[in-house]
């Protein structure tokens, strides 16, 4: 089994889970999409995210999702996202999973918290109910969960709770709590993991901030790859030129609402899923929009032709 760490670095893609027109899940099709991931040069994978449609999932679904994606990484760790509105629930997910070999969970803060002393008490009560051996990413996304959590509140956290190595960092604007830590740990605090999500719209800028990677979901995987291999190569004129030539599409994939919708078709389109559909409820592409996608596809295409 390989667990993730405090030092762990690169890029894990966000998974969507795949349905069936009928919205059953498509065991093929996870097969074919963890393979796809790690042909465009996945370091590893996080799945049962908040675009993996968890929500909609039974505790059964779970964990057929986890089993397949863990089938088909026998090399390459997959972290399970357990977020669930009770403690219980997140124990009971995060024993299975880990039992079966997963390399870590993520865990969010449920929307109900406000103080920081409501949240510094939140992730005490994760860390004893699942236990200091599994190791936690932090899931910081004030834009969907609507908690706040400083630089200074996540710095108790990390201090208090060595097994919480991972920041999954996707607070936006956000790009000055990457310089907080950083400079904390230079200050002699223990070092985290970070990686970045928000569909890696601000990746280039991440990482020269300090960031180990990317921890988010792009139809196109194999940009955040090259951005962050070009990064640390201290390349970075020659990865804002490539991440520019994927802004225009990704930019489109932010819309609330239609995002996963977009990244669906687009995996579809490429053959990583044998479809584009969501377990209701969920939105769907409107004739327009598919016109509208397919000429970002293009126009895409069409630049990274004069980069190459």
């Amino acid at each position: 089994m390989t667990l993730i760490n405090s030092s762990t670095k690169g890029v894990f893609v966000i998974a969507c889970t795949p349905f069936t027109e009928d919205g059953s899940l498509d065991s093929a099709s996870i097969d074919r999409m963890v393979d796809f991931y790690y042909k465009k040069g996945a370091d590893g994978l996080t799945i049962l995210g908040m675009m993996g449609e968890a929500p909609k999932l039974t505790q059964a679904e779970s964990i057929e999702v986890t089993r397949l994606t863990l089938k088909r990484s026998p090399s390459k760790p997959v972290v399970v996202g357990v977020s669930a509105p009770g403690l219980a629930a997140i124990g009971e997910l995060t024993k299975a999973v880990m039992d079966m070999g997963a390399a870590g969970v993520m865990v969010a803060p449920p929307s109900s918290l406000r103080t920081d002393e409501q949240i510094t008490s939140y992730y005490r009560n994760v860390v004893e109910t699942i236990g200091t051996d599994v190791p936690v990413v932090l899931q910081d996304f004030p834009l969907s969960t609507g908690v706040q959590i400083t630089s200074k509140t996540l710095g108790t956290i990390f201090e208090a709770h060595p097994s919480i190595v991972m920041l999954k960092h996707e607070d936006w604007p956000g790009l000055q709590k990457i310089t907080d830590l950083r400079e904390a740990e230079a200050r002699g605090r223990r070092r985290t993991s970070i990686l970045c999500g928000n569909a890696g719209v601000f990746l280039t800028e991440e990482m020269q901030r300090g960031a180990d990677g990317a921890m988010t979901g792009f139809a196109y995987p194999e940009m955040m790859v090259d951005v962050v291999h070009l990064s640390n190569e201290g390349k970075y004129e020659a990865a804002q030129d490539l991440f520019d030539a994927y802004l225009p599409l990704m930019r489109y994939e932010q819309q609330p609402g239609l995002g996963l919708a977009v990244r669906k078709y687009i995996l579809a389109k490429r053959g990583a899923i044998a479809s584009a559909a969501q377990r209701r409820p969920g939105a769907a592409l409107g004739a327009l929009a598919v016109k509208e996608v397919e000429k970002l596809i293009e126009r895409q295409a069409r630049k990274l032709e004069l980069l190459n």
